[in-house]
C-alpha cells in the first residue's frame, strides 16, 4: 500500500514537472549577430569610418611617400653622394619610425572608439531583450548557446527593435 502511494505521489510529482516546463519560456539571441547587422551597428561602423578616414588618407599617403623614397633610394644610389645616401636613408628610417607610431595610434584608437560604440549598442540591444522579454513573457533569455533551436531564437526580433528604437536611442545619447 505505501508504494503505491509512493508511485502515485511520484507520477503526480512528474506530471506537475512538465506542466511547469511547458509554461516556461527560452529565448535565445545571437549577440555577435545584432553587433553585426542591427541598426545602431551599421550606423555607429559608418560614424566611426567618417571620423577616422581623415587619419587613415594621412597615413596612406606617408605610406606612399615611404615608398617613394625607398625607390629613390634603390634608383638614384649610384648616382649620389655617400652623405647624400646616408642623409635619404636617416630621412627614410624616420618616415619610417613615424609610420609606425601614427598606424599604431590609429589602430589603437580605432579600437578604442569602437569599443566605446559597441558598448552603447550592447546596451540598447540588453534594453530591447528586456523589453522583448517582459511583453513577450518570456522566463529566460540567453546570449549565447552552442546550440539553438531556431523557434526559440530571438535575434530578428532584437534587430527589429532596435531599427524601431532608433529615435529613442538618439535622444539617450
Amino acid at each position: 500500500m505505501k508504494t503505491k502511494i509512493m508511485m502515485a505521489m511520484l507520477a503526480l510529482g512528474l506530471s506537475v514537472g512538465t506542466v511547469q516546463a511547458a509554461d516556461f519560456r527560452v529565448g535565445v539571441v545571437d549577440t555577435e549577430r545584432v553587433l553585426r547587422e542591427s541598426s545602431p551597428a551599421l550606423k555607429a561602423e559608418k560614424r566611426i569610418e567618417k571620423e577616422f578616414s581623415g587619419r587613415d588618407q594621412e597615413i596612406k599617403k606617408l605610406m606612399k611617400q615611404v615608398k617613394e623614397l625607398q625607390a629613390l633610394l634603390e634608383k638614384e644610389a649610384g648616382a649620389m653622394t655617400d652623405a647624400d645616401h646616408r642623409n635619404k636613408e636617416r630621412e627614410l628610417t624616420a618616415m619610417n619610425v613615424n609610420l609606425q607610431r601614427m598606424q599604431r595610434e590609429f589602430r589603437e584608437d580605432l579600437n578604442l572608439r569602437k569599443n566605446e560604440e559597441l558598448s552603447i549598442v550592447l546596451e540598447q540591444a540588453n534594453k530591447a531583450i528586456q523589453i522583448i522579454a517582459e511583453t513577450e513573457k518570456y522566463d529566460l533569455i540567453l546570449q549565447e548557446a552552442v546550440y539553438r533551436n531556431p523557434k526559440i531564437d530571438i535575434t530578428d526580433k532584437v534587430i527589429k527593435h532596435l531599427a524601431i528604437e532608433k529615435p529613442a536611442a538618439k535622444d539617450g545619447k
